[in-house]
């Protein structure tokens, strides 16, 4: 059985996944929008800025299961 740790470190991984994924979506759709709309250049940088910072945050908590796990392997739980 997990234990509580492992099953909040499942969670963080499922919703990075999901971040990751419906960052990628998004920033398709609305590039593909934008481009049909003929919208401005500056609204493309805004969809590719928030698009970063999803992937940044994603990147984030990815480091932290990372260290998580590699720091309770190291500590005989694993």
């Amino acid at each position: 059985m997990a234990s509580e740790q492992e099953r909040q470190q499942a969670r963080k991984g499922r919703i990075a996944a999901l971040v990751i994924a419906g960052a990628m979506v998004l920033w398709l759709a609305l590039q593909w929008v934008g481009q049909q709309m003929d919208w401005p250049a500056r609204y493309a940088f805004l969809i590719d800025f928030a698009a970063l910072a999803a992937l940044i945050w994603a990147l984030v908590v990815s480091v932290q299961i990372w260290r998580a796990r590699r720091d309770d392997n190291a500590n005989g739980q694993g």
